[in-house]
């Protein structure tokens, strides 16, 4: 092949999160026993190094599709997104690795390449690790043309560092390559996200995919029969009918100034905490330009307990994103261009990112037990409790305990908008 013509490389990273549900038969639970966990400690060190970076891209990433749009629901995976570029990296060179890893916050004079790598790999090994309480899959894999062979070392590394598998395609046909690439991801999100590849461009030699499943149960779940219709104020003018769960109990619920938000934590059973954030009314682009990840952290070490009367929004919200122009705002530019040097990945073909799509999906609903119309009863205190209702628009974010790493992050402007 000319080296003069880059060829396209495509690279989709997607996720999929229930909360809560009925655990499901893990489909890739064989895959997670296998893997090999003997070299790492347990104390989760490697990734937790990289924790307070993948913060801070998740941050600047939210930032940049707010910027896009004020009224869009927003719901992203930063672990999927960063996991697939960090990947890709190993096959990168010069000015086209160090935008990738700089762009995903990473300062590689105090975190050098290797250790970027070594965080991802526990991170990934930690994530993938069976839980009888709560299912979470992560995938990679390396859809390769039948005509291109990759290089050895970024073969072995993408096996050794993120768990990858590469399977071999023929994208001179493009509908069949399509139909294989959907049905990888259709499979591993348990035929929630479907279709995430809609168009294949001609010169497409190498497909990377990254894919991210969440099935959690809430430690406290709602009943069922207590969701009622309600109002839901989009903003000043634009009011929609949602259903809202409800419960009056014991919650981690606070109100703080810094941030002129209530902030509510939710555990699942096992180790993953939800966090959501109701600003007061006309606080919400304050709470977006203010919160931290020292704010994040002190929520997360503070534990507060309270009685209170919680409303949330029984809904499902999505987010499709074309994270070349995302990323491009934020400086990742060359691996885009004909000036991308992909060299490490292989030696056949020149090759630029021609495309890189993400797509989240999130439920959010009260089912939480495996025995149906299971009651929990807790001691509440005389006082009146606080009524915290997410009736308007509001931010939320998923951690992993373990990792103490984000694994999604969204704003919900509008429940009922698909």
């Amino acid at each position: 092949m000319p080296s003069s013509v880059s060829w396209g490389v495509l690279l989709l990273a997607g996720l999929c999160l229930l909360v809560p549900g009925s655990l499901a038969e893990d489909a890739h639970g064989d895959a997670a026993q296998e893997t090999d966990t003997s070299p790492h400690d347990h104390d989760h060190a490697a990734c937790r190094k990289i924790a307070p970076s993948l913060l801070d891209f998740t941050f600047s990433l939210y930032r940049q599709l707010a910027n896009q749009s004020s009224t869009a629901n927003i719901f992203f995976s930063p672990v999927s997104v960063a996991a697939a570029f960090a990947m890709l990296s190993l096959g990168t060179k010069e000015d086209t690795l160090s935008q990738i890893l700089e762009g995903l916050h990473f300062n590689l004079t105090k975190t050098p390449e290797a250790q970027v790598h070594e965080g991802f790999r526990d991170l990934l090994q930690t994530l993938n690790q069976p839980d009888g309480q709560l299912q979470l899959v992560t995938g990679n894999s390396l859809f390769v043309n039948q005509s291109l062979k990759l290089a050895h070392s970024f073969l072995e590394n993408s096996r050794k560092l993120y768990q990858a598998e590469a399977r071999s395609v023929n994208f001179r046909d493009p509908e069949e390559a399509k139909k294989q690439i959907n049905a990888y991801v259709e499979k591993g999100t348990q035929g929630k996200i479907v279709d995430l590849v809609k168009e294949l461009d001609e010169d497409t030699l190498l497909a990377l995919v990254n894919f991210i499943f969440f099935k959690g149960k809430w430690e406290k779940p709602f009943e069922p029969e207590l969701t009622t219709e309600d109002d839901f104020h989009v903003d000043s003018a634009t009011t929609v009918r949602t259903p809202m769960m409800s419960r009056l109990g014991m919650f981690d619920v606070r109100h703080c100034e810094k941030l002129s938000s209530w902030v509510l934590q939710m555990d699942y059973l096992g180790n993953a905490t939800a966090v959501f954030f109701l600003p007061d009314e006309g606080k919400l682009h304050h709470l977006e330009r203010t919160l931290s990840k020292d704010d994040l952290h002190k929520f997360l070490e503070d534990r507060f307990k309270r009685s209170a009367q919680l409303y949330l929004p029984k809904m499902t919200v999505s987010g499709t994103y074309d994270l070349k122009t995302v990323l491009g705002e934020m400086g990742v530019t060359k691996v885009f261009s004909n000036k991308a040097d992909l060299s490490g990945v292989t030696e056949d073909a020149a090759l630029k990112l021609s495309k890189a799509v993400h797509k989240a999906v999130l439920t959010v609903d009260e089912r939480g037990t495996e025995a149906a119309g299971a009651t929990f009863l807790e001691a509440i205190p005389m006082s009146i409790p606080p009524e915290v209702k997410f009736d308007r628009p509001f931010l939320m974010m998923l951690f992993d305990q373990n990792t103490e790493s984000p694994l999604f992050m969204g704003r919900v402007m509008d429940p009922t908008q698909k």
